[in-house]
């Protein structure tokens, strides 16, 4: 019995000395990942469009990959709170991360942030894609985005442009439109998107830069008309609304996305579980039905299509941050 002991004790030593070799973790050597729950942290309350997303893709990877996806909501500082308590858990692929535009423009606009966004983390896929549109009060004498550019021409400071926060993705998509073109417009910005749908209503301002989900109930009211969407293709929610590059502004492309991320180190096996799980279900008809009707579109990614993805939009945004003067905060 002691000789079967000695072997058997031999035997677990050689496989865990292969496994080192190997380079693999021996956790997951052991056990079918994933084995218990996973975390979910997304850096906004519940009920956001981004937090319905999540929920849907959560939804499907638990089902798919036998484990419960929970969600953690983390609001707060920008996202910098939630990226700081996915930069710190342990690399083991029980704790993902929903990062993406936000993050990128978070690198780009604070002086210095406790995380590395291009360090710290490992990207797994790109989740959710969000265009903006153009959109004015119904009534406005804009119908199209090039109506929008002469208006401005013929009076330069005059036409305003309404958007959230500076620094906001809607803020930012603004200001590149405002370069791009060569317009010179005001932009004025507000607190919530609540307080910009209203000054759109009233004049105050003669168009904004909004998301879908903020305006959709004045669309579908016939309160607002939308001038253009800013992706690079039209939207699969507003087919018939053309893009702001069909309207005759080459180059401009903006959407803000986001997707999923892993800390740093986290177990290769692990990241190529998760992404194939994510293009699996991503492809399935009733989450995308589910994310147009709230303004998204569902797209995969490989992990370095997203890793490229971002390091792209934080020298872009870092771009217009400087060239519109945007103070970076400490």
């Amino acid at each position: 019995m002691r000789a079967y002991s000695r072997r058997l004790a031999a035997f677990a030593a050689a496989a865990a000395a292969a496994i080192a070799m190997l380079g693999l973790d021996p956790s997951l050597a052991q056990s079918h990942y994933p084995d218990h729950p996973v975390a979910l942290i997304v850096p906004y309350g519940p009920g956001g469009v981004a937090d319905v997303g999540m929920r849907l893709l959560g939804d499907k990877l638990s089902s798919r990959l036998g484990q419960q996806f929970v969600i953690e909501n983390k609001p707060g500082a920008g996202g910098i709170i939630a990226a700081q308590a996915g930069a710190s858990a342990a690399p083991d692929g029980y704790t993902l991360l929903m990062t993406g535009n936000n993050t990128a423009i978070a690198t780009a606009l604070f002086n210095k942030l406790p995380f590395d966004v291009l360090n710290d983390f490992a990207s797994i896929s790109t989740a959710a894609f969000f265009d903006l549109l153009i959109v004015t009060r119904t009534g406005s004498p804009l119908h199209s985005v090039q109506d929008l550019i002469k208006a401005a021409e013929a009076n330069p400071g005059k036409l305003n442009i309404g958007t959230i926060t500076p620094g906001s993705t809607q803020n930012l998509a603004a200001l590149l439109f405002d370069s791009t073109t060569g317009i010179k417009a005001t932009i004025v910005t507000f607190r919530t998107s609540s307080d910009m749908a209203n000054a759109v209503m009233r004049g105050d301002v003669d168009v904004s830069f909004e998301f879908y989900a903020a305006v959709h109930g004045f669309l579908d009211a016939g309160k607002m008309l939308a001038l253009a969407s800013t992706g690079a293709k039209r939207t699969a929610y507003l087919p018939k609304i053309p893009t702001v590059i069909e309207s005759g502004i080459k180059d401009y492309d903006v959407a803000s996305w986001n997707g999923l991320s892993v800390p740093a180190k986290t177990p290769k096996d692990a990241i190529a579980t998760l992404n194939e799980a994510m293009k699996a279900v991503i492809a399935e008809p009733d989450i995308q039905a589910k994310a147009q009707a709230v303004g998204m579109e569902m797209r995969w990614s490989t992990p370095d299509d997203m890793t490229a993805r971002m390091k792209a939009d934080i020298a872009r945004w870092g771009a217009v941050i400087a060239k519109a003067g945007i103070p970076k905060r400490d």
